[in-house]
């Protein structure tokens, strides 16, 4: 399924973190937190300015994002849950 995503709206799917601390000890889901990084799945045609032009968004797919902590709409596409959040909730661009 394809899913295009409108305005500044960008689609994202969580990197999951790991599951054993430092020490080799198996954290439970119940006690981790979600993470707050993502990877772009997709991008709006960005934000419509007043004077009638589009802003486009600071990322492309492919790449990796911090987001802020309770950003977001979560969806599940192919079993798989994403999140749509705005361009303005990115807080971050990792780069490597």
């Amino acid at each position: 399924m394809n899913l295009k995503p409108i305005g500044d709206r960008i689609l994202v799917k969580r990197i999951e973190s790991e599951t054993k601390s430092k020490g080799g000890i198996i954290i439970p889901d119940s006690a981790k937190e979600k993470p707050q990084e993502a990877e772009v799945v997709a991008v709006g045609d960005g934000k419509l300015l007043k004077s009638g032009e589009r802003l486009a968004p600071p990322v492309t797919p492919g790449d990796r994002v911090l987001f802020a902590k309770y950003a977001g709409d979560e969806i599940k596409l192919a079993g798989d849950d994403h999140l749509i959040i705005r361009s303005d909730e990115i807080l971050a661009k990792i780069e490597h």
